[in-house]
């Protein structure tokens, strides 16, 4: 069982920035790509950014040009740094693993974090 810990939630105000982490028990290197998800109170989880195993990254459009997603592969580490915070941002924030053979697609999710933003 492949094991992920977020890590750097809390509260911020608006226009604010944080930094969260996602590591690996193991090696993240074998994963196909490595996600952020997050879901607001009574509402859906969402993605919110990728990054694959080559470095390519995408965002959702409501975070674009704000966030930034990045890996250490060295630390089992994934990055979500997160500038110009706003109230709509509050979530919790998952950390997701994706990792494809020719049988099955393996989904892997850490415990989630809290983020608030505060306007």
């Amino acid at each position: 069982q492949v094991q992920l810990v977020e890590s750097g939630g809390g509260l911020v105000r608006a226009g604010g920035s944080l930094r969260l982490s996602c590591t690996g028990a193991a090696s993240i290197l074998s994963f196909d790509s490595m996600n952020w998800y997050r879901q607001a109170p009574g509402k859906q989880r969402n993605l919110v950014a990728r990054i694959t195993d080559r470095g390519s990254t995408s965002y959702a459009d409501s975070v674009k040009d704000r966030f930034t997603i990045s890996r250490d592969n060295a630390k089992n580490t994934m990055y979500l740094q997160m500038n110009k915070m706003q109230p709509e941002d509050t979530a919790v924030y998952y950390c997701n693993a994706v990792l494809k053979n020719l049988i099955r697609t393996y989904d892997y999710w850490g415990q989630g974090t809290q983020v608030t933003v505060s306007s």
